[in-house]
C-alpha cells in the first residue's frame, strides 16, 4: 500500500496524506479523520511516528539512569533493555551526570510521547506527581517512592550495610571507615545510614566518613584521607561501591604497603564483574539486578495495559559475596538473629 491508495480511498490529495503524518503540519480535523480511517482500513503505516499518531502509542519506554560512569548501571541498562524488547517496545535512554540534573532531563522526556518510564534516579514529590498528570506509567528502580502511590522495585540498601557491618564486627573489627558515594545519591545515603545505625547499635565508635564519587580515584583518595584523619590504618573500610573498593585496595597494597585483609579489611557494594577478578576478589554485596529488572518491566507492562491500580513496591535483599579482602565472622550471628525474628513474625 502507498500514500496514493490512502488518498484515493479517503478522497483527498496525496499531499494531504503526507501532511496528516507530519507532526505540526496544517490539516483540518475532518480531513485528518478521513485519512486516518483510510490508513487503518488499508493497514497503511508508513513509519513509527505515523503508527504512534494512529495508535496513540509510541512503543517507546523512557529509562532514566543516574551516573552511567558507575559500572553498576550498564548491567542494569542491559537487563532493562532485554526486558523492554520482550514487551515489543524500544528503550529511550536518558542519563544524568548528577541527580540534580533530573529536572532538565524530564523536560527532554516530555518532548516524546513515551508509553511509560523506568527511573533509576531521585525524583522530587512534584516530579513524581507530574508523571501522573501526564498519564505516563512510572516504575522507580532502586529508589524509594516515599509516601507516593508509585510503583517501585528496590533493594534494601540499609539492611545490606547492617549485615556487612555485623559480619565484620563479629570478626573483631572495631574502628571502621566509610568512603561514601555522592551526596545527592539516595542509595549512597541509605548505605551510609545502615553502617552508622549498626555501629551505634553495637556500641562501636562512629566511623571516619569521607566523600567519594563512585569512581576509582575516589577509593584511593578516600583511604589517604581516612588515615590522615585517624592517624592510623582503620580495621575496616566500607566503600560505597566496588569501583571505589578496587581503588582503595590498589592504593593500600601498591602505594601504602598495607596488607589486606591482615591489617585492614576492604569491602564494597554491587558485585561488579571486575570485583570478582582474581587480583581483586572483593568482599561485596550483590543485588539481584536481573530479577529486579525483569520485575520492573513486567510491572510497567501491566501499568501500560490497565493503568491505575494500587501502587506495588517490591523489596529485595542483597547477599554477601565473601571475597578475600575482608576478615568475616565464620558464624553470622546477625543473620541468625534476623532469621529468628522473621520466623517469629
Amino acid at each position: 500500500m502507498t500514500s496514493y491508495d490512502v488518498a484515493l480511498l479517503a478522497g483527498v490529495s496525496q499531499s494531504a496524506v503526507s501532511r496528516c503524518f507530519k507532526p505540526g503540519a496544517s490539516i483540518s480535523p475532518a480531513t485528518q479523520a478521513k485519512v486516518m480511517q483510510a490508513a487503518i482500513s488499508l493497514d497503511y503505516i508508513p513509519n513509527a511516528a505515523a503508527r504512534s499518531l494512529i495508535t496513540r502509542r509510541s512503543n517507546l519506554v523512557a529509562v532514566i539512569i543516574s551516573n552511567l560512569a558507575n559500572l553498576y548501571y550498564p548491567q542494569v541498562l542491559s537487563d532493562l533493555s532485554q526486558q523492554i524488547a520482550r514487551l515489543g517496545k524500544r528503550l529511550l535512554l536518558f542519563t544524568l551526570e548528577r541527580e540534580a540534573d533530573i529536572g532538565k532531563v524530564l523536560s527532554d522526556v516530555w518532548q516524546y510521547q513515551v508509553d511509560g518510564a523506568v527511573v533509576a534516579a531521585g525524583l522530587s514529590d512534584e516530579q513524581m506527581l507530574e508523571f501522573g498528570r501526564r498519564d505516563v506509567p512510572l516504575v522507580l528502580f532502586n529508589r524509594s517512592p516515599r509516601e507516593h502511590a508509585v510503583h517501585a522495585v528496590l533493594c534494601d540498601q540499609g539492611e545490606a550495610a547492617r549485615l556487612l557491618v555485623s559480619r565484620l564486627a563479629e570478626a573483631g573489627h572495631r574502628q571502621f571507615a566509610v568512603i561514601d558515594g555522592p551526596g545527592d545519591s539516595a542509595v549512597a545515603q541509605e548505605r551510609k545510614a545502615g553502617v552508622l545505625d549498626r555501629l551505634f547499635t553495637l556500641g562501636l565508635p562512629a566511623p571516619i566518613v569521607v566523600s567519594g564519587n563512585y569512581d576509582y580515584a575516589s577509593g584511593g583518595r578516600g583511604l589517604r584521607k581516612v588515615i590522615d584523619r585517624l592517624g592510623r590504618v582503620p580495621d575496616a573500610v566500607i566503600c560505597g561501591n566496588d569501583i571505589m573498593a578496587i581503588g582503595c585496595l590498589d592504593t593500600a597494597r601498591h602505594q601504602m604497603g598495607i596488607q589486606v585483609p591482615l591489617q585492614m579489611s576492604v569491602a564494597g557494594f554491587d558485585a561488579l564483574e571486575a570485583s570478582g577478578w582474581l587480583s581483586y576478589d572483593i568482599t561485596t554485596l550483590r543485588q539481584p539486578v536481573q530479577k529486579m529488572a525483569t520485575d520492573a518491566v513486567a510491572m510497567l507492562g501491566e501499568l501500560m495495559e490497565r493503568r491505575g491500580g494500587n501502587a506495588e513496591r517490591r523489596r529485595y535483599c542483597s547477599y554477601l559475596v565473601e571475597g578475600s579482602t575482608a576478615r568475616l565472622s565464620s558464624e553470622p550471628a546477625y543473620m541468625a538473629q534476623r532469621l529468628g525474628m522473621m520466623a517469629a513474625a
